[in-house]
């Protein structure tokens, strides 16, 4: 199992080290409940240094992009970020990433720790004239810094205006005294916040100075336990359990970053079409418990007639709702936005809704 440069950081803080994506990460310091809070209301720091960086540079760089991702290259400037997916033959996922433009010869992929290999290995299968791809997924530590007071927090700590990065875009710019520190508006909690990307000699420094300057709005260090409570309320995918090679964007509710139309084909395109024109046989769907209950992965799902029409993909306790919610594949048909199902917990019947995400 492999180490972030901040492990020592974690242990000494206290942290419950799981493995997760060949990694020992942080489940969880003071409670996910606690760190989940913390995140909504105030703010909260994860290291999520386990995640993949490569670099895809060249002439032929944004070519190989549109022909390897579903959405759409052309629309990016530099600056700025898109969220995407890597696509088998077939249409199904092998990863959802997200992509940084430089300029239109430079871009860097950040990808799922758990895929790191699986995408390298593909995107090399791929690789075409005038271009160079390099996995500096060992090199780049990566922090995110999420809540309401990130913004007040980070500004401390760089003479950069953090208020002007829009949603999605990002600046290059020094940092509690690291020069060329990557700084990114995307976020995965819907709690606002910035992701820093930093080379790993350098990472400590930043998240102990973040730890520092955060004192007056009680910043806490957040586990991967919170990261995925966060990520639920908003009704984020992840990959693994809500989508993976078995499903498509379509089904999984991301036809949002799956561009059809763009002038460029890409891998996993006419299977798209096809399912597009003849519908998806199932599609995810969120869901909230109507009666006490914790829907986990792979418990069934029903109708009011008991038949089993789909199966659960993530589900917790909403800390900020105090309930349970979930994701999960439904068969398409009749059920809508609204209609109840069941969810079967230990054998027992649990009456649940379908709503649209996010939760909170």
């Amino acid at each position: 199992m492999q180490k972030t440069p901040l492990y020592q950081k974690h242990i000494d803080s206290g942290a419950k080290i799981v493995p997760f994506g060949g990694f020992l990460m942080p489940l969880e310091y003071t409670g996910i409940r606690n760190e989940h809070m913390a995140v909504r209301n105030t703010a909260g720091l994860f290291d999520v240094s386990h995640m993949g960086e490569i670099w895809v540079k060249g002439a032929g760089a944004k070519d190989f992009l549109q022909r390897v991702t579903c959405n759409d290259v052309e629309k990016l400037h530099p600056g700025q970020a898109q969220y995407t997916c890597l696509l088998n033959s077939d249409a199904g996922i092998l990863d959802d990433l997200l992509i940084y433009c430089y300029d239109p010869e430079k871009y860097m992929l950040v990808v799922n720790a758990s895929n790191i290999n699986n995408d390298w290995d593909w995107l090399k299968q791929q690789e075409s004239e005038n271009l160079v791809l390099e996995n500096a997924s060992d090199k780049i530590s990566l922090l995110a810094i999420q809540g309401p007071q990130a913004n007040k927090i980070l500004q401390r700590l760089t003479d950069a205006d953090l208020s002007s990065i829009p949603y999605y875009s990002f600046i290059t710019h020094s940092l509690a005294g690291v020069k060329e520190v990557i700084i990114s508006n995307t976020g995965y909690t819907g709690a606002g916040g910035f992701e820093i990307y930093a080379y790993n000699e350098n990472v400590v420094q930043i998240w102990d100075a973040i730890m520092e300057v955060g004192k007056p709005e009680n910043i806490m260090p957040a586990g991967l336990g919170a990261r995925d409570t966060l990520r639920l309320e908003m009704g984020f995918c992840l990959h693994g359990n809500d989508i993976d090679e078995s499903t498509t964007p379509l089904e999984a509710g991301l036809g949002w970053v799956t561009k059809l139309e763009k002038k460029s084909d890409f891998i996993g395109r006419e299977p798209l079409i096809k399912q597009k024109k003849d519908g998806v046989s199932r599609r995810l769907r969120a869901f909230i418990m109507e009666e006490k209950g914790i829907p986990r992965k792979g418990y069934q799902i029903t109708d009011l007639q008991d038949n089993i029409i789909g199966e659960v993909t993530s589900g917790s306790i909403s800390p900020v709702l105090d309930n349970g919610i979930g994701l999960g594949y439904i068969q398409s048909g009749t059920l809508k936005i609204g209609d109840e199902i069941r969810i079967l917990i230990r054998n027992r019947s649990i009456k649940a809704r379908i709503v649209k995400p996010p939760f909170i």
